[in-house]
């Protein structure tokens, strides 16, 4: 353990930190001391709260990886004094004052057409639709767990607006997915630009790159370790 820094992984929307199941096993083994966050999903700031506090009661240099929605928390969350790096997977990456209705609507995705509000103001991907949009690329079971587990997001978080990003003044890495049917691969490419990340890297995935390419997530995550530890 000595000299590795924590990491912190983070859900985005439409699910919660079990969808890092296929990432945790292999960072633990190579003796990562990890910790999925489970955020409320009430708005970016519940958010961002819950992954700060979660970061400050780590014990040493803490390496932050989110997912989708994950990386908006990620770039407010990442201020937290002991956090070294940002990973972002499939993930809105955004400046200070972007909503990420805003940054969606670049370029509308294919997916938003499943999205589906309910009579709380939460917004869910229709359970049919979930296959195609959110992860193409994994198997029929695996994606009816997601589908039918997820959680939901609610509609406040995408009109909420970011805060200074952290990303200005800690490294950064990104994943972007070059199938991507819910952030647009023209926007990611777009946002990983901004960011001027250390190394950005492309797959050919769905949204859920976590999930169908762990490998790849896993030596881009530990990659950052090093580098920052």
């Amino acid at each position: 353990m000595a000299g590795k820094p924590n990491i912190i992984l983070v859900h985005g929307a439409w699910g919660d930190g079990s969808h890092w199941r296929h990432v945790i096993p292999p960072l633990h083994a190579k003796g990562y001391k990890v910790t999925a966050v489970q955020n409320p999903l009430t708005s970016l700031a519940d958010d961002v709260d819950r992954t700060t506090r979660l970061a400050a009661a780590q014990d040493g240099p803490t390496l932050l990886v989110g997912h989708s929605y994950g990386g908006a928390v990620i770039t407010g969350a990442g201020h937290a004094p002991n956090v070294t790096g940002l990973v972002y997977v499939a993930a809105f990456a955004p400046d200070e004052g972007d909503s990420l209705g805003a940054l969606l609507a670049r370029e509308a995705p294919p997916g938003g057409a499943a999205i589906r509000p309910d009579a709380d103001g939460f917004l869910w991907i229709a359970p049919d639709q979930f296959h195609e949009n959110f992860c193409a690329d994994l198997d029929e079971t695996e994606a009816l767990v997601m589908a039918l587990s997820q959680k939901p997001i609610a509609g406040r978080c995408f009109e909420d607006k970011s805060g200074p990003p952290a990303w200005k003044s800690k490294p950064s890495w990104y994943q972007a997915s070059s199938g991507d049917r819910m952030i647009p691969p023209p926007t990611q490419a777009w946002m990983a630009g901004r960011l001027g990340t250390k190394k950005t890297i492309t797959l050919d995935s769905s949204h859920a790159s976590l999930a169908s390419h762990p490998a790849e997530i896993v030596a881009l995550i530990e990659e950052a370790a090093v580098a920052v530890s």
